[in-house]
């Protein structure tokens, strides 16, 4: 099977030659960790991980993933030094309190959102996520055509990704004032929900006029360790209405299957039901540590596509730990189906190369 026929076949559940093998991705700093500990520069080129060819292709189009895709983006700059914090503003608006001279590997202090009043929305944030900005599209053409010729010539699947409604918010409004925005401003959000709709609407109706889309891959994040962020009924509210009209839109739009995959980090299971309402199908990545079993939420959920749920605190453990946990998940999912193991994040720089071969070893033995 060539590697998009595997996913494919995985997205279908139908029989495949092995699970498709890929990794959610590696830290940078994982990877130069490996460097000192014999990692070849030509690793990929020599496939040392065993993973498959790329099977999808992206149409191109800026959605935005943890933020949203504000165009003209914010200007980054540091405001303020103090010792071994600074503060900055990052490219979405936000202000934040770093360590000096780091930017990754920790989670910053957010201290500003750039949504703080009806006024900052409508004449400073609005503008910078209009559809009908020209400069938006200026690469559609090149990119849509180059995943038309990947798709009719190899096959491959044509994916978009975009920016989920509670990440977009989130990032706007920030996590704590947006569950009081919820209570006291309704329409603001709203508003701002309309205008996700409005743009995301717009791209994927440009993309669908150029090429088939086959997966729309929706970066959420609403859950935490025991559950989602906000409740059942803030999501039906303010989140379902739109995703709805979004993925029916685009689905009626060609003859050709769109998969809905969407991905968040915790306690996922407690948002299953919400999304399939929305039209999902494959879900990703299943963090252990937030409590998440990818063989029992596979048998709740026989229908659903599984990608993750490989715990990143045992491939750190060495390969005695990583032989137990994947003959506890492996050969479940295999039977199942619809599955495809990666690591529950990225794989972060306390893994060891040695453990991360044994892993991908083993992965590649066990896996048909």
């Amino acid at each position: 099977m060539t590697s998009a026929e595997r996913l494919r076949a995985t997205y279908e559940f139908r029989p495949v030659d092995h699970l498709f093998r890929r990794e959610f991705y590696i830290w940078e700093e994982a990877l130069a960790k490996w460097r000192e500990q014999g990692l070849p520069a030509d690793w990929q080129e020599r496939n040392l991980f065993q993973f498959d060819p790329p099977a999808t292709i992206s149409a191109g189009a800026d959605l935005g993933w943890c933020e949203p895709p504000f165009l003209p983006a914010y200007e980054t700059k540091t405001l303020t030094v103090a010792g071994d914090h600074e503060i900055i503003q990052d490219h979405a608006g936000r202000l934040l309190k770093v360590f000096t001279g780091r930017r990754h590997g920790f989670m910053p202090d957010y201290l500003k959102h750039p949504v703080a009043s009806e006024r900052d929305w409508e004449e400073e944030v609005a503008p910078r996520l209009d559809p009908e900005t020209p400069a938006r599209w200026a690469r559609l053409d090149e990119t849509c055509a180059r995943a038309k010729q990947a798709q009719q010539e190899q096959g491959l699947l044509v994916t978009q990704g975009l920016i989920g409604g509670y990440m977009y918010l989130r990032a706007l409004v920030g996590p704590e004032d947006l569950l009081y925005a919820f209570h006291d401003q309704p329409a603001l959000i709203h508003r701002m929900m309309e205008r996700w709709l409005a743009l995301n609407d717009t791209a994927l109706e440009k993309i669908q006029a150029r090429v088939e889309l086959d997966e729309i891959d929706l970066a959420e994040d609403i859950c935490y360790r025991s559950g989602l962020l906000i409740s059942p009924a803030m999501v039906r509210e303010f989140l379902l209405p739109y995703y709805q009209e979004l993925i029916g839109r685009a689905r009626r739009r060609q003859s050709r299957r769109i998969y809905l995959m969407v991905d968040t980090d915790g306690y996922a299971p407690a948002a299953i039901p919400l999304y399939l309402e929305a039209g999902m199908d494959i879900m990703t990545p299943f963090e252990v540590a937030a409590g998440c079993d990818v063989v029992a939420i596979g048998r709740q959920y026989p229908n659903l596509v599984l990608l993750g749920g490989i715990d990143k605190r045992v491939l750190a453990a060495g390969p005695a730990a990583i032989e137990a946990h994947l003959q506890q998940i492996v050969p479940a999912m295999v039977a199942r189906g619809g599955y495809v193991p990666t690591c529950d994040h990225g794989v972060p720089d306390n893994v060891s190369l040695e453990s991360y071969r044994y892993y991908r070893q083993r992965i590649c033995e066990l896996d048909h």
